[in-house]
């Protein structure tokens, strides 16, 4: 079965047809080793120096990675079970392709010696009927291998397609300190290249490592038909290739793991560069950016590089090994065949049998080197996949009720798996239910980590949060979900439309509901001001849309679901004043009722608090209201002073423009 060509993508591999074809600069990579290293000339463009630090041997896998190339197998296998549904129907169609192939060297042999120069000369109704037999046989061939390619194809797609879900879904269920220990670009690469990568491999590789060995093992039974000399001669050449692949595989394996991990660190410097597009213009980093992300595409070329080394040597050797097998066979067999009582259809049959056997070799070869690039890809999904979970969900878990919470933190702290240390420290505080806190406290405190801790976001390292009487642990994941929401500080939006957008506050949402959510906040007549209202497309990430205008809508998302805890990172230090008006006075609709944690960036907005909370270093340094706070003249009264010194001075400034 000949491989199919399709479309490369940026993580597939540059190569097809049976091994003749392939890609060699491709636009990826890490340094090899000095003494590895051949005189490459960058691709055109690339001007950046690679510091020698990054010239280091391939790194092994990851602690959470499956280590052998048959365990990684192995697991894979278990994880996408679809694979082996119909899987003994392609492989029968499989040896019907191989014996399809082996048959028909033997028909010509009979059609030379018994129809062309059979005992009675030319035999011409024998050689019609062979000539249909082999049209027949010929068509059969075509649909079994058409049949099992199909196969393949649906299996492979449906694999890959729960593949990609599963590991999606795992990505999302890890907590924020599992995210932050990764880095995005090597997770988008996870279900995109890597699984890409797998997908080739599963609808051509995967079926050549039983279709070829069954023609070669078919073709060398009728071989030994023919002549026994002969195929102990073209064996005798073709056996040294197995050792020769058995020794390249373990540097090839670490040599594609080092391709995947670039393909990952290549997307991130994509999407950094990306996504501050507009800070890089700003400040006229541009040369800085181009600069970094020139040496990630060069140093995933430069280990796409090495890694071709092995394809060139792996396709090259069974070249040789296969032409000096079929040469030895030609002599010996012109000099000793009519000895060894051989006659001429034998000698073209036997002839036609090692070129079937022969083939093979190149398409294995090819298999053997694409294996290796699998199981890379393959190794780095299934590291995802093991990452833990540490924020595990209870089933069924314990409702919330309705209405304003109260909140209790006991011992509370919290590390990230970057071993920085504890972001928290022995946080102890209740906030009753239906109050107003507001958290402040110099950048870096803890302040925000706190409160991705009451959304459960990630459990604590020590401690606990306790929700209503309950330990948030305990809570049923979807009562969590809808009483208690965040409202993060960039008014994150889908890139859908407002309607849509508000919509995924609450599954089953109505029009008449989104509705109700912006006239609830006082939001109507902004809503009218919009030249296409609800149906307005907000663009990426809410770009279309200003600072101000994705977080009214974002806070019209979190009003859906009526929350019982409101936890708000406030957003209106780069809004102007009517904006800030509106978010100010929907803010004040949406907390009525609810109790309420603000991540305070304004201390104007801790004077209308209940209570402050003041962290520093991780802890809570000081607590009670404004005014006792401010007499206390303590770490809030110099961050008080500090904003307030700032505020006068800005306006100042903007009076004095």
């Amino acid at each position: 079965m000949s491989r199919p060509e399709r479309q490369q993508d940026q993580g597939s591999p540059g190569r097809t047809g049976r091994g003749r074809r392939w890609t060699l600069l491709r636009v990826v990579g890490k340094q090899e080793p000095e003494s590895r290293r051949e005189d490459v000339v960058p691709p055109a463009g690339y001007d950046g120096q690679v510091p020698d630090s990054l010239e280091t041997p391939p790194e092994p896998a990851a602690a959470h990675e499956p280590k052998g190339a048959i365990a990684v197998l192995r697991r894979g296998v278990r994880e996408s079970p679809e694979l082996r549904a119909g899987f003994g129907y392609t492989l029968a169609l499989a040896l019907v392709v191989a014996a399809a192939r082996v048959l028909l060297p033997i028909m010509i042999q009979q059609v030379i010696d018994r129809g062309i120069n059979g005992p009675n000369g030319f035999d011409a109704t024998f050689v019609i009927a062979m000539t249909v037999a082999v049209g027949i046989l010929t068509i059969v061939l075509y649909f079994a291998a058409r049949g099992a390619y199909r196969r393949l194809v649906r299996a492979s797609e449906t694999a890959l397609f729960g593949l990609r879900v599963k590991t999606f879904e795992h990505i999302h269920e890890l907590s924020i300190g599992a995210q932050n220990a990764e880095k995005r670009g090597a997770f988008v690469a996870r279900v995109t290249a890597d699984v890409d990568i797998l997908g080739q491999f599963m609808e051509w590789g995967a079926v050549s490592w039983f279709t070829s060995p069954a023609v070669m093992v078919g073709a060398a039974i009728g071989m030994l038909f023919y002549s026994w000399q002969l195929t102990l001669i073209a064996l005798f050449f073709v056996a040294p290739l197995l050792l020769v692949l058995r020794v390249l595989q373990r540097g090839m394996l670490a040599a594609y793991d080092r391709v995947r991990s670039r393909v990952g660190d290549m997307l991130t410097e994509f999407s950094e560069s990306l996504m501050g597009a507009a800070v890089v213009r700003s400040y006229g980093m541009e040369e800085r950016t181009n600069a970094r992300v020139k040496d990630s595409i060069h140093r995933r070329y430069r280990a796409e590089l090495y890694g071709n080394r092995y394809q060139a040597t792996i396709f090259t050797v069974a070249d040789l090994f296969g032409a000096m097998s079929m040469a030895a066979v030609v002599v010996v067999g012109a000099l000793f065949g009519v000895r060894w009582g051989l006659s001429l259809g034998d000698l073209v049959a036997f002839l036609f049998l090692i070129t079937v056997f022969i083939n093979p070799l190149s398409e294995l070869s090819e298999t053997f080197d694409f294996t290796q690039q699998a199981i890379a890809g393959w190794r780095k999904v299934l590291g995802v996949l093991d990452l833990p979970v540490d924020v595990v969900e209870p089933a069924p878990g314990i409702p919330l009720p309705t209405g304003a919470l109260e909140v209790r933190a006991e011992g509370l702290e919290f590390g990230y798996q970057d071993g920085s240390g504890l972001v928290l420290r022995g946080i102890d505080v209740e906030i009753p239910a239906g109050a107003h806190i507001a958290v402040v406290g110099e950048t870096g405190c803890g302040k925000t980590t706190f409160a991705k801790l009451l959304c459960r976001m990630a459990d604590p390292t020590c401690g606990r949060i306790v929700v209503d009487g309950i330990d948030l642990r305990q809570v049923a994941p979807p009562s969590r979900r809808t009483a208690i929401r965040m409202v993060p500080q960039d008014g994150f939006l889908f890139d859908t439309t407002i309607r849509d957008n508000v919509k995924y506050g609450r599954e089953g949402a109505t029009d008449q509901d989104v509705i109700s959510s912006f006239r609830s906040l006082g939001l109507d007549d902004w809503v009218a001001s919009i030249p296409d209202g609800l149906d307005t497309a907000v663009g990426e990430r809410g770009e279309s849309l200003s600072v101000g205008e994705r977080q009214l809508v974002a806070l019209a998302r979190a009003q859906m679901a009526s929350p019982g805890l409101l936890i708000l990172d406030e957003a209106t230090s780069a809004v102007d004043p009517e904006t800030e008006r509106m978010v100010g006075e929907a803010l004040e609709r949406l907390s009525a009722g609810r109790t309420t944690v603000t991540i305070a960036h304004r201390l104007s907005t801790a004077e209308a608090a209940d209570s402050v909370l003041v962290f520093d270093r991780g802890r809570i340094v000081e607590r009670g209201t404004h005014d006792e706070l401010l007499r206390k003249g303590g770490t809030y009264a110099r961050l008080y002073r500090s904003w307030l010194g700032n505020t006068r001075a800005d306006l100042e400034e903007e009076r004095a423009g």
